[in-house]
């Protein structure tokens, strides 16, 4: 991977206003010190709040998590936000078939972002994808996990959290939180 071809991840929820973004934030705030300029990540929603901010309370715990807030504005996912996509994280498994209908070429690019922390778990520690281009070769390697590894897939979504009491987005801190750490924590290792 250069930083002339950065690895493109756009994260997928319904609003776009809560799961998503926080997704985004906190990936880019993971990635910023040890991989500037080698990710270029984004959101969207397939029923988006179109222009409207991080909600203030997800706004919140993205800054509890080191993330930034600023400069955000919901968008609506359609088939050009997909295009060059390297790697499509979704908070359910919904939105991971809504996606495969709208770009059925990002079948193998597309996971539930709590599937693909599980399938990548695995690959700790495998030389072969220490390399600048690891990214686009975990791909392959986590398709023919999610193969191999039956799982009980509805611990692969995460709670939406919109308008609804505070302990709901506390789950939805507990089931997103640790699959990006996973995510980043892949990264710092392989790198």
């Amino acid at each position: 991977m250069t930083t002339d071809m950065p690895f493109r991840i756009l994260a997928v929820c319904t609003g776009n206003i809560c799961r998503s973004p926080m997704v985004e934030r906190l990936l880019r705030s993971g990635f910023a010190s040890m991989a500037a300029g080698r990710f270029e990540i984004s959101s969207a929603g397939t029923g988006a709040l179109v222009g409207s901010p991080i909600d203030a309370q997800v706004a919140g715990l993205v800054r509890v998590f080191g993330g930034e807030t600023d400069k955000f504005h919901a968008r609506q996912l359609d088939k050009s936000v997909l295009q060059g996509q390297d790697l499509v994280l979704t908070l359910t498994r919904e939105h991971r078939s809504r996606v495969v209908e709208m770009a059925p070429s990002l079948l193998r690019k597309t996971f539930t972002l709590r599937e693909f922390a599980r399938l990548i778990s695995p690959l700790e520690g495998d030389a072969s994808l220490d390399s600048p281009h690891r990214w686009r070769a975990i791909l392959p390697a986590a398709q023919r996990n999610r193969a191999m590894q039956p799982t009980d897939a509805s611990n692969d979504d995460v709670v939406d959290p919109y308008r609804r009491p505070d302990e709901v987005y506390q789950q939805m801190v507990r089931e997103l939180v640790p699959a990006v750490h996973t995510l980043v924590r892949w990264e710092n290792r392989h790198r």
